[in-house]
């Protein structure tokens, strides 16, 4: 049985035991696209939490005027108290040109602006929607070092779906980047390559934090979002005041590699977000090499993963992994302008002034919009080729 603990601590779901935890102290973030609109897995998500009954459900939404105003019905159709919080209004817009706040938009930007809205309460709780395993274990488990004195908790688990290994960023992309940047480290290894280091699933989209911590986080505007944090809880929280949790069974959505939204383009934020949490922290990173370093890496990791999923019986393609290898060292380099949003603590906006504008931009979608696309009988119906970023890793 496996039980053993990194240099952060780390608990296992050795049982199914649904840990107690302070869930009508926090409130949850769930942040959606309209691909998300009617999904079987998004209203696992919000039926499950249900049951779960946080004190506050926050849904940054980022959809075309035409699809917000019925998303936003369709939302309020569950128990919960649930706050929509659409994205992509004029007025929130404006608002946040005049702040100096705007610039790229994406999923980082959208989750921030929740965050804002959720420092009300105790705790927070970030998680994605595409989940098709959905548990309401995983706001107890997540939540509960939270309940212990802890500052920051992150989920993890593995990516194993149709008898394949997946979570393929990670395991092709940021574990060998960051194996790489330890290797060229003269001496002992810097501390924050050590804490990226111990999260078994750094780009998992699952996380939960003290409000005072979330109110000190800068956040990056897209897929940098979840290893973005880590750098931010690591200068924050620490090992010691850092837990993950295993959040067992977990199956997301697949990303193709190539395309405006595939895991290439994803590859080029989360090294920019890798690279910036580690210069943050003092690093003096050598560039020069960097992307050789990287490939050495991560042909080592190939030839591991290959034996363990013959060792397991899950078809494997070596010579896929390493295209794919290949094509993310073409994303390493410098990182570019920092675009992080501000802390909340110090933000030149505040967020009921947030939340006014874009409730008058969704209640005026709501106004003038059309039916959404429902189907027949009503319900919502889902459009496959909607493009843009949605939740997860792939």
């Amino acid at each position: 049985m496996e039980y053993v603990q990194e240099r952060v601590t780390t608990l296992h779901a050795l049982t199914d035991h649904r840990p107690d935890a302070p869930t009508d102290r926090a409130a949850v973030v769930v942040p959606m696209t309209e691909r998300e609109y009617g999904t079987l897995a998004a209203e696992r998500v919000l039926s499950t939490l249900e049951t779960v009954d946080p004190a506050r459900v926050i849904v940054p939404l980022r959809a075309s005027p035409d699809r917000a105003g019925p998303f936003a019905d369709w939302l309020d159709g569950f128990d919960l108290d649930v706050e929509t919080l659409w994205c992509d209004g004029p007025e929130l817009a404006s608002l946040l040109e005049a702040r100096g706040l705007d610039g790229d938009r994406g999923k980082g930007r959208d989750v921030w602006l929740a965050l804002g809205r959720a420092l009300d309460e105790e705790f927070v709780v970030v998680h994605d929607a595409d989940t098709k395993t959905y548990s309401p274990a995983f706001v107890n488990r997540l939540l509960f070092p939270l309940g212990e004195g802890y500052a920051f908790s992150k989920g993890y688990y593995a990516r194993v779906e149709d008898g394949s290994l997946y979570g393929r960023l990670f395991r092709l992309f940021f574990r060998p980047l960051v194996r790489a940047l330890g290797d060229a480290a003269p001496g002992r290894e810097p501390d924050v390559l050590a804490y990226l280091s111990a999260f078994r699933y750094a780009l998992a989209g699952e996380f939960a934090a003290t409000s005072e911590l979330v109110s000190e986080l800068r956040v990056q505007r897209g897929w940098g979002l979840e290893v973005g944090t880590l750098g931010e809880a690591f200068d924050r929280a620490g090992f010691a005041d850092s837990a993950q949790v295993d959040l067992g069974s977990y199956e997301h959505d697949h990303r193709s590699v190539e395309g405006p939204t595939g895991l290439a383009d994803m590859s080029r934020a989360v090294g920019e977000a890798t690279l910036r949490a580690v210069e943050d922290a003092g690093v003096d990173v050598d560039y020069d090499g960097l992307a050789e370093r990287y490939r050495e890496a991560a042909e080592t990791l190939v030839d591991g993963y290959a034996t363990d999923a013959a060792f397991n019986g899950l078809s494997y393609d070596a010579a896929d992994e390493r295209s794919q290898v290949a094509t993310y060292a073409e994303a390493l380099g410098e990182p570019g302008p920092d675009t992080r949003l501000p802390a909340w603590r110090n933000a030149p906006v505040d967020p009921d002034e947030v939340f006014e504008a874009a409730t008058a931009d969704l209640d005026g979608a709501r106004g003038g919009g059309t039916d959404g696309g429902t189907g027949a009988g009503g319900s919502p119906a889902t459009d496959a080729g909607q493009t843009g970023p949605a939740p997860g890793e792939d």
